[in-house]
């Protein structure tokens, strides 16, 4: 039992939880590519979603557990406030000159251990925690005064929490091994802001991947408005124009590239790997079957659109 204890305080818990969704994801995403056909209806009707959605008789009782798409809101809320809170503590420890509250320092040993040591440097960790919190507070923005959402489609309540796992564990992840979120006898050096041509090309990459995405997601949303921004549709229909041109999913594929120059930007985390093996993996199934379900449903669809990546896939 001792023992037991024992493994337990020393599993990083950021970092089993991250991949045991990357673990989830290819493994069912692997079995819908290839033998949806043979799978029982609760496992399709619960990993599709949205347009894609399993379309089937319906299992009971993952229906009783499907919420409405609509409540993506809820977890940009969450994302918001948290990278928010994350930013806060930055800014303390950074530029007020305090030390990282004992309680901040308590909840990050029991997320990734107290064997924790600081591996990204102050600016590495000030870019990325800025860049992440810019992000949610944009997704928060445009799930609620963007983006339509149909009132018919559903999700089931375990995409819903992941969206939350996904923003918790992005911000621990960031700050777990940071200068000064760590626990040591030192007190932290004075702050300076130390801009090298590596991250400074990352940020531009980001600040180009997050400047699309946006246009993706207005064009998007801009198929179910008129000019005046009312929404006159609730039906779906071919996007075009921008990188729409390229891929059926360019949000997806600058979410990617976003979170490829966050972990470029801290690689010193050894937890950043995983935060972008579940990114790269989610959004990639995401977009295959978003592309399958255009190319079933319209007879017209562009046939040199790739899903997701640009000419490659």
């Amino acid at each position: 039992m001792l023992t037991s204890l024992v493994d337990l305080r020393s599993l990083n818990l950021i970092n089993f939880l991250f991949v045991q969704l990357i673990v989830i994801i290819v493994l069912l995403g692997s079995l819908i590519a290839t033998i949806e056909r043979l799978l029982p209806t609760a496992i399709s009707q619960t990993f599709r979603y949205g347009k894609h959605a399993y379309k089937g008789p319906q299992d009971r009782f993952v229906s009783l557990l499907e919420v409405p798409k609509a409540w993506f809101k809820h977890f940009y809320i969450f994302a918001a406030i948290w990278s928010l809170a994350g930013f806060y503590f930055m800014v303390n420890a950074y530029f007020a000159g305090r030390e990282t509250p004992s309680y901040v320092l308590d909840f990050l040993d029991i997320m990734a251990t107290t064997k924790r040591t600081a591996r990204t440097s102050p600016t590495e960790t000030m870019v990325a925690i800025m860049l992440i919190t810019m992000q949610c507070w944009r997704r928060f923005y445009e799930t609620w005064f963007v983006q339509v959402f149909s009132p018919k489609l559903k999700m089931n309540l375990s995409a819903y929490l992941v969206g939350y796992i996904h923003y918790f564990g992005t911000v621990v992840v960031i700050l777990s091994q940071a200068e000064g979120f760590v626990r040591t006898d030192g007190s932290l050096l004075p702050y300076r802001f130390e801009l090298s041509p590596r991250i400074a090309l990352w940020i531009a990459i980001f600040f180009y991947a997050w400047r699309y995405q946006f246009q993706s997601n207005l064009i998007l949303a801009n198929l179910r408005k008129d000019r005046s921004g009312n929404v006159i549709s609730q039906q779906h229909s071919i996007p075009r124009g921008g990188y729409f041109q390229l891929v059926s999913s360019p949000h997806m594929f600058f979410e990617i590239v976003m979170y490829v120059a966050l972990y470029a930007i801290i690689a010193r985390n050894t937890s950043a790997l995983y935060v972008l093996a579940w990114v790269l993996s989610n959004q990639t199934m995401n977009a295959w079957l978003t592309h399958q379900w255009y190319r079933e449903n319209f007879q017209d669809y562009p046939p040199t659109r790739r899903a997701v990546f640009p000419y490659v896939l």
